[in-house]
């Protein structure tokens, strides 16, 4: 069975260490928020001008002027700091982000990612993504698989407008966990019940499928 999106963000979760900086881009990457184990002290950076970034709120503690770059309400931990966004991409392209988690349209076997336009839809513009694949040497990318038509979004050559090139190292779907490198995708883990057959028929770029690919557990 296909994971969905709060264990997506539960498994990225697994990937901070305690004393992390982590920015969390818009869609299924805020949920991650909500997964940070209770024995490390990250701080959650949203681009928009927030360090100390919490969980979502309860209708009791719901602020309307605390959000997040996706304009959801958030709230904001002990320790927290509020500043422009000038100063907030300052710390991005400063290379101060020890990871980011990013939603993506497309990645291929080359660490390319595609993830702020399709031609012919409403772009509402490339927002922080080219800043945040730029800064960053830790990046995780989390999407589903293949598109509603069942069209793969691993591959071979991303075929939309990019927003990096060669910056993507490890990729999270609701199938598997992903490395790339030397021009492939390698299968490090797949989604509970999910077939490796059902992974290799949907990954439309070169996959390598090692010897002891494990079963996620949550």
């Amino acid at each position: 069975m296909a994971l969905s999106r709060e264990q997506m963000a539960q498994r990225v979760a697994r990937e901070l260490k305690d004393g992390y900086y982590v920015n969390l881009g818009i869609g299924i990457p805020t949920l991650v928020a909500n997964y940070v184990p209770d024995d490390i002290d990250v701080m959650l950076q949203s681009e928009n001008g927030l360090l100390g970034m919490g969980a979502f709120p309860t209708e009791e503690t719901i602020d309307a002027d605390m959000i997040n770059a996706g304009k959801q309400t958030v709230t904001a931990r002990i320790g927290a700091s509020i500043f422009d966004s000038s100063q907030s991409f300052a710390m991005i392209r400063g290379g101060h982000v020890d990871l980011t988690v990013l939603g993506a349209f497309e990645v291929d076997v080359e660490g390319n990612i595609a993830s702020w336009m399709i031609p012919g839809k409403l772009v509402k513009g490339m927002g922080g993504a080219m800043d945040l694949v730029a800064g960053a040497d830790n990046i995780i990318v989390t999407m589903t698989h293949a598109s509603k038509d069942g069209e793969s979004k691993l591959l071979s050559r991303c075929s939309l407008p990019l927003t990096g090139a060669g910056c993507i190292r490890k990729v999270l779907t609701d199938l598997a966990y992903l490395e790339i490198d030397n021009g492939a995708f390698i299968l490090r883990e797949r989604a509970p019940g999910v077939s490796v057959e059902e992974i290799i028929a949907k990954t439309a770029g070169k996959l390598i499928v090692p010897d002891d690919v494990v079963e996620m557990t949550f």
